[in-house]
């Protein structure tokens, strides 16, 4: 992916369409394992970043304020830095980026279900050991690749549970990170929008974008933290440990 840097600082830019291979040294990549939150933060950035009300606009709304590096071919470059969405291991162009980490024994519960409702019919014991049919790799290797952070990228790392716990906060060191200026008022006002409640409702009232997902299904499942105990099998559990638990274990999930 070419990064062409410029000087300029964020102000509003022209809304043309680029290719998503064209990005800026500027820009900021929201990088996580599927079912880590990436959506929710996609949504969480739309009003923290535009101000917008996420409860009352569409999905194709947040898709083109934040766009999303697997489904997106263009997008329209509406301020700089632009905020992207994506699962990617470590890239050389990804030089700013938030990097959102989730206890993986929840991620594979919320993935197989994910697996299953686009009718996959994943087998769950050999998806947690052989890591056949994960995108782009197992938990822990995607984890691990960005903990070493081998492009020296400029990176923040957040976790699933502390957004659940305290978006706010999380949205105070967004700005940090980014150089946003927002009252404590305003970070909350935005979580209080973006609530994982409010994530459900508004996927059973109007769907999303990706047209490949089937609509009787929800994206937006449980979202709890600890679901693992009552929806991984025990075998399944029991492998899963066995490959990630140094990773489970210096991210203080153990």
């Amino acid at each position: 992916m070419k990064a062409e840097c410029t000087s300029e600082s964020p102000i509003l830019a022209a809304a043309k369409l680029q290719c998503v291979s064209e990005t800026d040294c500027n820009d900021i990549f929201v990088v996580g394992y599927p079912k880590s939150g990436n959506t929710w933060m996609q949504y969480l950035l739309g009003g923290l970043i535009f101000g917008i009300d996420v409860r009352l606009v569409p999905d194709s709304l947040i898709q083109d304020l934040i766009p999303d590096l697997h489904s997106a071919r263009f997008y329209r470059r509406h301020l700089t830095p632009t905020f992207f969405k994506t699962h990617d291991l470590p890239q050389p162009q990804y030089r700013r980026v938030i990097y959102l980490v989730r206890d993986g024994r929840d991620v594979m519960v919320s993935y197989f279900h994910h697996l299953t409702a686009m009718g996959d019919s994943p087998e769950y014991l050999k998806l947690v050991t052989t890591g056949e049919g994960l995108f782009p790799c197992r938990w822990h290797e995607h984890v691990e690749a960005w903990t070493a952070n081998p492009h020296g990228a400029q990176m923040i790392t957040i976790s699933y549970e502390m957004l659940k716990r305290d978006s706010a906060t999380v949205l105070h060191r967004i700005c940090d990170f980014a150089g946003l200026e927002r009252e404590r008022s305003v970070l909350e006002w935005v979580a209080e929008n973006s609530t994982f409640e409010i994530m459900r409702k508004k996927e059973e009232k109007s769907g999303w974008q990706n047209p490949i997902w089937p609509r009787d299904k929800a994206f937006v499942r449980r979202g709890e933290v600890g679901s693992f105990k009552d929806e991984m099998p025990a075998a399944v559990l029991e492998a899963f440990a066995k490959v990630s638990m140094p990773t489970l274990r210096r991210l203080g999930y153990l």
